[in-house]
């Protein structure tokens, strides 16, 4: 069961959108103060995806509360707390952040996403499942595929082998490279004993 598991780390970094580069150099200028508080609270969000992003958790920290009071109904912020938190092991705060950018953005599939991912981390497999499916279901979720595996992923945590074969062969379906339903799918294919399909899924 390990190596169906060994994705799930990576998955997390996956979840925010192309992040700006983040300064090397500190000007003492705080960024994006200029404008409507919607523009200010997400270049302060993309600013703490990229802190996220590099580990640096505090600043990320910083960033998504000057967001917040910029913005308070801005659902992107509240879902970055989410990940941070997460990252953090600050449960608690985690799906208290989570569970306010779903009701601002019910929809919206990155936060759908990472709430699932959240769950299931939490071994609450049963119920990551209906968030995977709800952000799949957004027409303008650009990497359904990501959420297909995950789903594939916390399936097997349950040990419901047939739907977690379907959720990765959807994944690759969508992206013949998804990495991890190609891993996890091999698996599956060689406990069935079909070792040239799990041979050349494993080396893709």
């Amino acid at each position: 069961m390990k190596g169906f598991l060994i994705t799930i780390t990576s998955l997390v970094l996956c979840a925010c959108a192309a992040t700006p580069e983040v300064p090397t150099v500190d000007t003492g200028t705080i960024v994006g103060d200029v404008g409507d508080p919607r523009n200010r609270a997400r270049i302060h969000t993309e600013l703490a995806s990229a802190y996220y992003t590099r580990g640096n958790m505090g600043v990320a920290l910083e960033e998504l509360r000057i967001a917040a009071a910029a913005d308070p109904s801005y659902a992107q912020a509240h879902g970055m707390f989410g990940l941070v938190y997460m990252e953090l092991r600050e449960e608690q705060l985690a799906e208290q952040s989570f569970e306010r950018a779903l009701r601002l953005a019910p929809n919206d599939g990155d936060i759908n996403h990472n709430y699932g991912l959240f769950l299931c981390q939490g071994k609450r497999e049963a119920d990551s499942i209906k968030y995977f499916l709800i952000a799949i279901r957004n027409p303008l979720y650009p990497t359904p595929w990501r959420s297909y595996s995950m789903a594939g992923v916390c399936t097997m945590r349950m040990n419901n082998v047939k739907d977690a074969q379907q959720f990765f062969e959807r994944a690759l379906r969508l992206d013949p490279d998804e990495p991890s339903a190609l891993i996890n799918l091999g698996q599956i294919r060689y406990r069935q004993r079909a070792i040239e399909d799990a041979r050349k899924l494993v080396s893709r």
